[in-house]
C-alpha cells in the first residue's frame, strides 16, 4: 500500500494515510475516456430542431390541377422541394444521455484517483474547516497547499459545515463537492483535488467494497 501525507490548512504535515492498491493502483485510460464521453453526452441540451412540412407556414391546398398544365406535379407550397418548404430528416429535440454501467463508472473513478495521485495533484488534509467563513482565508489556505489554479474540494457529507460552504462558494475556479458525488470527469477537469481525511477514507472504503464484491462474483 502507498502512503500519502495528511496536511493541515497551513501546509504542515500532521499525519499519514494508507491508500489501498485496489483503489489507487491501476490506471485505465480507455475507461476514463468512456466515462468522460458519457458525462459530456448527458450535458448536451439536444435542442437543435428544424421545421418539417407540417410545421412551416403556408397553405396545404393543391396549387394547380394534376394534369394538363404542362407544369410539374405539386401538392403543396410546403413541399421540401420548394424554397421555404419543410426540411426532410432534419434534427429534432432529443436526449443524448445513455445508460452507462455502474461497474465501469466506479472503475473509471478508481482510475481517475490513481492518475491524480501519480501526477502529484492529490492532497489530503485533516480538515477543511476554518474558524471563520471568509473567502480570503480559504484563498490563503489553498495557496499554501499549492492549489493556485482550478481546485476540487471534497468533503464528507457528515462533516460538511456551513463555514466551509460559505467560505469556498465565491472562490474562482474552486468547486466544493461531497465524496459520494465525485465523478471521474470532475477529477480530470480540475488541476488539483483536495480531500478531507474523512472524505478520502469514506470514498476509499466504498470503492474497496465494490472491488471485493466483483472478485467474489468472479470466483463464484
Amino acid at each position: 500500500m502507498a502512503n500519502i501525507d495528511v496536511l493541515n490548512l497551513s501546509g504542515e504535515k500532521v499525519g499519514s494515510l494508507e491508500l489501498a492498491d485496489e483503489v489507487f493502483g491501476q490506471q485505465n485510460e480507455a475507461l476514463l475516456w468512456e466515462a468522460v464521453k458519457h458525462y459530456r453526452a448527458a450535458l448536451r441540451q439536444g435542442t437543435a430542431a428544424t421545421k418539417n412540412r407540417k410545421l412551416v407556414s403556408g397553405s396545404g391546398k393543391k396549387l394547380w390541377k394534376q394534369k394538363g398544365t404542362g407544369r410539374a406535379r405539386i401538392g403543396s407550397v410546403r413541399s421540401p422541394l420548394w424554397r421555404h418548404g419543410g426540411t426532410v430528416h432534419g434534427p429534432q429535440p432529443r436526449s443524448y444521455d445513455y445508460a452507462f454501467p455502474k461497474k465501469k463508472l466506479l472503475g473509471a473513478l478508481r482510475s481517475a484517483l490513481a492518475v491524480k495521485l501519480a501526477d502529484g495533484k492529490l492532497t489530503v488534509v485533516e480538515s477543511l474547516d476554518l474558524k471563520e467563513a471568509k473567502t480570503k482565508l480559504y484563498r490563503q489556505a489553498l495557496n499554501r497547499l499549492e492549489a493556485k489554479k482550478t481546485t476540487l474540494l471534497v468533503e464528507n457529507g457528515e462533516a460538511l459545515s456551513p463555514t466551509l460552504v460559505l467560505g469556498a462558494r465565491n472562490l474562482q475556479g474552486v468547486e466544493l463537492m461531497l465524496n459520494n458525488e465525485v465523478h471521474p470527469y470532475d477529477l480530470l477537469r480540475y488541476e488539483r483535488a483536495i480531500f478531507s481525511r474523512a472524505a478520502i477514507e469514506k470514498l476509499q472504503e466504498s470503492l474497496k467494497k465494490t472491488v471485493s464484491k466483483r472478485k467474489h462474483a468472479e470466483v463464484a
